[in-house]
C-alpha cells in the first residue's frame, strides 16, 4: 500500500494492498447482509495481516449506509449496528460500559464523537430508578468526551485510561471521525472494530492508541470517514502537509451519522427498550 494514501478503514486498506488481486496472508474478508445493509468483515488475523495492510489484528466491520446523512434506513442502520456490537462484545444488565466521543467539537469534521455522545443514554448513575420505570435490560452506561490534546493539554488516551482506572467498565466504546482514501465512502460508511482506534492515524497526526492493551479493558471503535486527502483526488495537490477535503453539508453528515450510531449504541447497552423509548431520556 502507498504510504502516501492515508485510511482509517480497514476495507480500503486491504483493497489497496490487494490491487493485484492476489490474496494477502494472515487477511480473511467476508461480506454478507445484516437487514437491508451490506456488511464487509476483515479480519487481521496475525502479524503477517497487521504488515501486508497497516492495521492492528482484530476484526473491522465496515457498514454501507448511503444515504444516511439524508435519514434514509436510520431505524435499520441503527439496528445493524446493535447486532455487530452484540457480537463484540458481552453486554448485559450488570454491565459497564463508558462511551467516549473522541475529537474536537470547535472543528465539524472532526466532531462525530463529540455529537455522538450527546445522544447517549447514560445510567449509570440513575441505574436502580430506571430498572423500577423500564424493567430489566437497563445496563450502566457512562459517557465522557475528553477532548483534544491541543485544547486540554492531555492524551486523550491517558485521559480515558484515568477514567477507566476508576470505574473499571467491561467495555470502552470510542467513537471518533475517520479518513478514507475514497471520497465516495465519506459520509457513507461506517466502520465497527474491537482493535481500538488511533486517534489523528488517518491524517497523518498519530496519537497514543486506545485499545485493550492500553487500558486494560475491552476496546470496541466506532467511526465514519468525514475527510480525505485532496491528494486522493487530485495529483495537482503538493506535498506536506495534507490538505483535507470533506462534504458542503458536512454539518447534517455530522448530525445523521451521530444520531444513527448513539442508536446502534443505545440499542446494544439497553436490551428491551426501542429508539422511542431512549429518546425521551436523550432528547
Amino acid at each position: 500500500m502507498a504510504k502516501s494514501i492515508r485510511t482509517d478503514l480497514a476495507l480500503e486498506a486491504h483493497k489497496l494492498s490487494s490491487a493485484d488481486g492476489k490474496e494477502i496472508s494472515g487477511v480473511a474478508v467476508s461480506e454478507y447482509k445484516r437487514g437491508g445493509a451490506a456488511v464487509t468483515k476483515v479480519d487481521v488475523l496475525n502479524e503477517q495481516g497487521e504488515k501486508a495492510i497497516g492495521k492492528a489484528a482484530g476484526s473491522y466491520i465496515t457498514i454501507e449506509c448511503p444515504g444516511l446523512k439524508y435519514g434514509a434506513d436510520e431505524k435499520e442502520i441503527c439496528a445493524v449496528i446493535a447486532g455487530e456490537l452484540g457480537k463484540m462484545a458481552d453486554i448485559n444488565e450488570n454491565s459497564l460500559t463508558l462511551v467516549a466521543g473522541l475529537g474536537n467539537s470547535g472543528v465539524t469534521p472532526d466532531a462525530l464523537g463529540v455529537e455522538t455522545v450527546s445522544h447517549i443514554m447514560v445510567t449509570h448513575h440513575l441505574k436502580k430508578h430506571l430498572k423500577e420505570c423500564l424493567g430489566n435490560g437497563i445496563s450502566g452506561v457512562c459517557a465522557v468526551t475528553p477532548g483534544v490534546l491541543g485544547t486540554t493539554g492531555m492524551e486523550t488516551s491517558e485521559t480515558i485510561k484515568g477514567i477507566v482506572s476508576v470505574l473499571k467498565p467491561e467495555l470502552v466504546i470510542a467513537v471518533d471521525a475517520l479518513a478514507s482514501a475514497d471520497m465516495s465512502r465519506v459520509a457513507n460508511t461506517i466502520q465497527i472494530s474491537n482493535a481500538g482506534i488511533q486517534p489523528g492515524a488517518g491524517v497523518g497526526n498519530d496519537r497514543a492508541g486506545i485499545n485493550s492493551k492500553t487500558l486494560g479493558t475491552n476496546v470496541i471503535a466506532i467511526g465514519v470517514p468525514t475527510v480525505t486527502d485532496a491528494r486522493n483526488i487530485s495529483d495537482s495537490v503538493p506535498s506536506g502537509e495534507p490538505l483535507l477535503v470533506t462534504t458542503k453539508d458536512i454539518d447534517l453528515v455530522i448530525k445523521k451519522c451521530a444520531e444513527a450510531i448513539a442508536g446502534g449504541i443505545n440499542l446494544a447497552l439497553h436490551k428491551n427498550i426501542t429508539l422511542e423509548e431512549i429518546s425521551i431520556f436523550t432528547g
